[in-house]
Parts: C-alpha cells; structure tokens; sequence
C-alpha cells in the first residue's frame, strides 16, 4: 500500500546560518531519500512555502495526497506543480487525463486539479517522479513539456570546467506559471562546475535537485552569503536547499545533472546578483 511523508523546514536567519556546524546544515538544507517505492515523500519549506518532493510508484500507482500541514482537501487547492521524470517511463495522470513521461520529460500542472496519480510503466524500470510545488494565484493549464519543447541554453567552456546546457522547461518563455520555475542543467564531459560564476536573487529562493551522479562519486554544493559559505557533500538523487541570501553552486568529482526549481518574487530567469571567483575570494578575505 502506498505511503506519504512530509518533513518541515523552517527558515534560517543567514546570521544564525554563520553558527552551524557540518550536521546542522545538512539537517536544515539537505533533502534525501526522495525515492522510495510506492512512497510520496515531501520536503515542506519555508522560503516561500516552496515544496520538494519525489514519488516511485513499484507495485501500484501512487496519488499525490495533500499533507496535514497544507490545509487543503486537494494538494493543488491553491498551488501549482512541476514534474521531471529522472527514473523510467511513467505517467502521471491528472483528472482522469493521462501524461506519459519519458526520461527527462516534465509536467506542469496548474491550480485547482483534483486528482494526481503517478504511475510506472514498469516495476523492473520505474519513473522517478520529482516535484516541485508553490503557492498559486489563477489556474493555468496542465501541459506536459518535451525535451524539444525546451529552451535550451549553451553556456560555459571546457577550459573553465563549466561547459554545460541549460534547458529551461517550465518558465515563462515555454509556458505560463504563476511563480514556479523548473529546469535541468547537464554538464559536459569534463565539466565539473555548476553555476560558476554564482549569483543570489534576494526575490527568489531555489532548491538544486541533483541526479546522474555515478557512484562513488559526489557533488560539493556552496551556498551561504558571499562572505560565509560552506559546502555540502551530496549523493545520487539528492537537494540542497538554498534561502534567498544564499549563493548556490557546486562542483563535481565528475560531470553530472542537475534540476533547478524558484519561486518568489518574480518570473525574470534572468535576475540575478553576480559574483564572480575574484568576488568571492576578496570576500573571502575581509570575513
């Protein structure tokens, strides 16, 4: 029988931030675990009430039920969705109207929508199903966006490690949303950084999914203000999650992708505070 979890997250100060230890920031930004069979695992935070989530239907097909905290008889009451599928084909069926999704597919599913089920094709090769949820003002249509559907970015070179391919699925110039935006980064061979030069957007927050990572291998995700990161060591199919005062960047010990989800303040993909590695290091220095 399928299962539901959901963990709170509250928001952090950036000058309690400064105190935490290794164990404490991996408690307050980390995300793991999202994939389990049959099971709707949820990540509720307060930055913008942004929530991450991932679901692995096996045996049976599993509905996206709303969590106590939300208050609402449905989950899209008054929020909308963003579906990636990382795992095998799937589809995600939505009032009674089915989506098959392929691997690196994405859904966009608007407010109001009553029913949600996920489904596998296949239990030897089941879909990963990953979410990301916010708060929703008007009802836009569910419209399910390919991997040719996307606007994709080349951005980086080889000779700085970032060579990399930014595909943005569910923002404003592939489809209207109310404040969710999605995308997936794929980093070349022999890239291994991921937004480098980083930036922070005070009107948004953004939560970093990453995925492909082979194994035995790990990312290094920075984040913090410019004058106090820290890093986080993540796996396979794990999120950081990262405030608006926060920087958000890492760097691999091998290529690998990575989902990006914002909400907040605005829809401008382009809003960003930069901050270049000199930046970074002079900041560095006057900590």
């Amino acid at each position: 029988m399928s299962s539901m979890s959901c963990d709170e997250r509250f928001a952090v100060h950036q000058d309690d931030y400064k105190s935490y230890d290794m164990a404490k920031l991996r408690r307050h930004f980390l995300v793991k675990d999202l994939f389990q069979p049959d099971h709707l695992a949820l990540t509720y935070t307060h930055y913008d009430r942004f929530l991450v989530g991932g679901v692995m239907p096996v045996e049976e097909s599993v509905a996206l039920t709303s969590p106590e905290l939300l208050k609402a008889k449905y989950f899209l009451d008054r929020r909308e969705l963003g579906v990636i599928n990382v795992g095998g084909a799937g589809v995600v069926e939505v009032d009674g109207k089915r989506y098959p999704l392929a691997y690196k597919e994405a859904l966009y599913v608007g407010s109001g929508a009553q029913s949600v089920l996920f489904i596998s094709d296949s239990a030897q090769a089941p879909a990963k199903f990953y979410l990301n949820s916010t708060p929703a003002h008007h009802a836009y249509p569910t419209r399910k966006v390919s991997r040719a559907d996307a606007d994709v970015v080349q951005m980086g070179a080889l000779a700085s490690s970032n060579e990399r391919a930014i595909n943005k699925l569910l923002v404003n110039s592939v489809l209207p949303t109310c404040q969710l935006q999605m995308g997936m980064t794929e980093l070349k061979p022999g890239s291994v950084w991921n937004t480098m030069p980083c930036h922070t957007h005070s009107r948004r927050m953004e939560v970093y999914f990453y995925f492909e990572v082979p194994e035995e291998q790990a990312v290094c995700h920075f984040m913090g203000p410019a004058q106090e990161t820290r890093h986080l060591w993540l796996a396979n199919e794990q999120a950081a999650v990262s405030p608006p005062w926060s920087i958000h960047s890492g760097a691999g010990t091998s290529n690998y992708i990575f989902i990006w989800g914002m909400a907040g303040e605005n829809l401008d993909y382009s809003d960003m505070d930069h901050l270049t590695p000199g930046m970074l290091a002079q900041n560095g220095e006057q900590a």
